[in-house]
């Protein structure tokens, strides 16, 4: 049975959104890091985006998407690291949905940027603590969260100048959960 109207929709933005993230995230995991768990976040540049344009159901269903999906593309689905990204993604994506959802417009991508990394290298430091480092992950979180810093600062002004100049990203916002991508003349 084929999904139609609104909910036809999301299920297509979700699974191009859900692509997008599996496709940054092989090219972040080509990305030399000094630490297993460290990334940058450009895999979360969906999930950003998609804030606007998903509800609850579709926006947590891309999220497990990306958990998943990033696990089995870097191979760690087996591995400590999973549970650093599943932590990390899980804390920092329901806090930009909710910061969203609280404040609406009043806090931009940045903002909302900021606030994910920061919650997504927190959870990551205090499984560190447990996992890796013991008490000396002290020596590696300034750098850690100065990092996380300005990879939200940088997504988020990237997901604020996407949504300012993107044609797509305004229809599918228009059009409600999915829209359709505006069409190019030949």
């Amino acid at each position: 049975m084929r999904p139609r109207g609104n909910a036809g929709r999301a299920s297509k933005l979700v699974a191009l959104l859900g692509a997008l993230c599996l496709f940054l995230s092989s090219i972040e995991y080509m990305i030399p890091k000094p630490f297993p768990f460290m990334r940058i976040g450009i895999a979360n540049l969906p999930l950003m985006l998609a804030l606007d344009m998903l509800g609850r159901g579709d926006f947590f269903l891309l999220v497990l998407i990306k958990i998943l999906g990033q696990a089995l593309v870097t191979g760690t689905l087996f591995s400590y690291v999973f549970l650093f990204s599943l932590a990390g993604t899980t804390l920092s994506a329901s806090a930009m949905f909710f910061l969203r959802r609280l404040c609406g417009r009043r806090i931009g991508f940045i903002g909302i940027g900021v606030a994910g990394a920061m919650l997504s290298n927190l959870s990551q430091l205090f499984l560190a603590s447990f996992f890796v480092f013991g008490k000396s992950v002290a020596y590696i979180a300034p750098p850690f969260l100065g990092a996380g810093l300005v990879a939200g600062v940088c997504l988020g002004a990237f997901c604020e100048h996407f949504a300012s100049t993107s044609a797509w990203y305004a229809a599918v916002k228009r059009g409600g959960a999915g829209g359709s991508a505006p069409r190019i003349s030949e």
